[in-house]
């Protein structure tokens, strides 16, 4: 019996977050081993466990996968979570790119100075209100479905909901103008397996926030002793 995935990262959400939500949805239980120093990066480096000498890095199914896209494709097709066709996987991989730029700017804000951060969030929510969200709550509202393709759950959905919970973290009332999305919200956060991960002490991390910054990285587990900002910027 193969062993439990085994994910390498810092214990904080940086790519890794999208990988870790595609595993809990699936169900598939996970171990995490935190980069903690340099040190730590410069072994898996030397050990070749890097090919392009960057994390995420997850070892499954005897493989050491890196390349954040790579890991959740092999995820998502791994746990029949990517369509059933080409033109669904097409679609699945539309609306997780979409996400995906929404949630890498949001991921930015806690490196930047504060009169940056203050500029690109209202930036990120008016994205989010006039470019991103309006597509999903489009398409939900044409096809009728509960799931964004093919009425099945999948990726896409997956990661949107991880978005919505990102951009309520900046805006709470984000979804006051998107009748479909609260709604897409209530279904897919109480899936059984996506509810578990959304409960206080699942593997779902936390946002980085001034204080997580300050603290230079210091982790729920142990004490990370390298300057944060100056590492996490090896991960994005």
């Amino acid at each position: 019996m193969a062993g439990k995935p085994k994910l390498h990262y810092t214990c904080g959400r940086g790519k890794m977050e999208s990988i870790r939500w595609l595993l809990a949805a699936a169900g598939v239980e996970f171990e995490e081993q935190f980069i903690e120093t340099n040190e730590h990066l410069e072994k898996l480096r030397n050990g070749g466990s890097l090919l392009f000498q960057q994390v995420p890095l997850v070892e499954i199914d005897g493989m050491k996968m890196v390349q954040t896209r790579a890991i959740l494709n092999y995820i998502a097709g791994k746990y029949n979570l990517y369509g059933k066709d080409l033109k669904e996987r097409a679609w699945i991989d539309m609306y997780v790119e979409g996400t995906t730029d929404l949630m890498g700017m949001i991921m930015q804000l806690p490196l930047q100075s504060a009169e940056m951060r203050e500029k690109n969030l209202a930036l990120i929510i008016e994205r989010a209100k006039t470019r991103y969200f309006p597509v999903y709550e489009k398409a939900l509202k044409d096809h009728g479905h509960d799931y964004l393709v093919g009425n099945k759950f999948s990726w896409a959905d997956i990661q949107l909901l991880e978005a919505i919970l990102m951009v309520e973290e900046c805006k709470p009332d984000i979804l006051s103008a998107f009748p479909q999305l609260q709604a897409f919200k209530g279904r897919i956060s109480n899936i059984p397996t996506i509810k578990k991960f959304l409960q206080p002490g699942s593997q779902r991390k936390p946002p980085a926030d001034d204080k997580y910054i300050a603290n230079r990285g210091k982790c729920c587990l142990t004490s990370v002793r390298f300057h944060f900002p100056q590492l996490l910027l090896k991960y994005l």
